[in-house]
């Protein structure tokens, strides 16, 4: 009777230990994500100065099951090989973008939602093909839908600023303000320094935030420099200034981070794919 009674106490406490970590493990989630950083990704100990990147767009690529599970969306979004119902996976779309591909990379992402509409709101890659594609409406209704489920992702905000700006009946940043998505703060100092300069009022202000951002460039760390590199040229791309827009691309697929750690940051590829699509020199002008 004692040895029924201790192996049943037993089997409760194993089965109270169990539920407790899955508990944890649920709760702990964004704690596991907020301490997540570029400096994971190199194998390097977290620093204490908040001057690291996380990236959404990078966390997703690395770790797509934790990311999918997040969102309660297990078993529907994969980053494998098609699956058995030969469905495309998001990484074969991926993998079309960064091969310069972007048209079948666009109808990959759209064979999955067909399958399963559900999943547009975490499709943020079908949104940086339609605008590589100049699509540019289609690509402003993508991360307007991704900020509806992360509305706290600057980049998506950005994104659907440079698909405004590219509208005919929008046709510059500062129109396309007016319509700008509402997101929370963004822990990245980068990508706060990068959403001030997107929504500037013009005039001076404007253009020392510009400054900062170049400030950066040239005293960031690796992955800030990358970052900076690329959104600023994208802010000249959307003002029409081509030469700058170039410059700093260029700039940004040449940094330390573009060529050895952040390759396989999914924002490298679309650096590289940008240069590619608007015919520049992958060389400093």
């Amino acid at each position: 009777m004692t040895m029924t009674r201790l192996h049943s106490n037993a089997k409760t406490f194993a089965a109270a230990v169990t539920l407790l970590i899955h508990f944890y493990c649920c709760c702990s989630f964004v704690t596991i994500v907020q301490s997540y950083s570029l400096n994971n990704i190199n194998n390097k100990p977290s620093s204490s100065n908040n001057n690291n990147i996380f990236s959404r767009r990078s966390f997703l690529f690395q770790s797509p099951s934790v990311a999918a599970a997040a969102f309660g969306i297990t078993s529907q979004i994969s980053t494998s090989p098609a699956n058995a119902a030969g469905i495309p996976s998001v990484s074969e779309g991926m993998s079309a973008f960064a091969s310069g591909d972007v048209d079948r990379s666009i109808g990959i992402y759209d064979t999955i939602l067909e399958n399963d509409p559900r999943r547009k709101p975490y499709l943020w890659q079908r949104g940086l093909s339609l605008y590589y594609a100049e699509r540019y409406q289609d690509g402003a209704d993508q991360f307007a839908a991704d900020v509806a489920v992360n509305p706290n992702d600057t980049e998506e905000q950005i994104w659907h600023l440079l698909c405004l700006s590219q509208l005919k009946g929008v046709g510059s940043l500062k129109e396309a303000r007016r319509f700008k998505l509402t997101v929370g703060q963004d822990r990245r100092p980068v990508m706060r320094a990068v959403q001030r300069l997107f929504l500037s009022e013009g005039g001076t202000e404007e253009e020392e935030r510009r400054r900062q951002l170049i400030d950066i460039i040239e005293r960031g760390d690796k992955g800030s420099k990358f970052y900076a590199s690329m959104y600023l040229s994208l802010y000249h791309e959307s003002m029409g200034d081509t030469t700058e827009a170039k410059k700093w691309m260029v700039q940004a697929v040449q940094t330390d981070y573009a060529q050895v750690s952040g390759t396989r940051d999914p924002m490298v590829e679309l650096a590289k794919v940008a240069i590619q699509k608007r015919g520049w020199s992958g060389r400093k002008a």
